[in-house]
């Protein structure tokens, strides 16, 4: 005869995984978005003021 599951347990490491997951997103909101910059936008794009750089018109 199996064991009878234990609900109880289940629900308590389903509310604990919610709550750290809340934590984790309140986290990285708090950091905002400032605080990393963001590689991918400043690889490709050269500084405005380089000399020689084509100018947006």
């Amino acid at each position: 005869m199996p064991p009878k599951p234990n609900y109880q347990f289940e629900k308590r490491q389903r509310e604990l995984a919610k709550k750290k997951k809340k934590e984790e997103k309140a986290q990285r909101k708090s950091s905002g978005p400032g605080d990393v910059p963001d590689q991918a936008d400043q690889a490709g794009a050269p500084p405005a003021d380089v000399p020689g750089s084509p100018d947006k018109a």
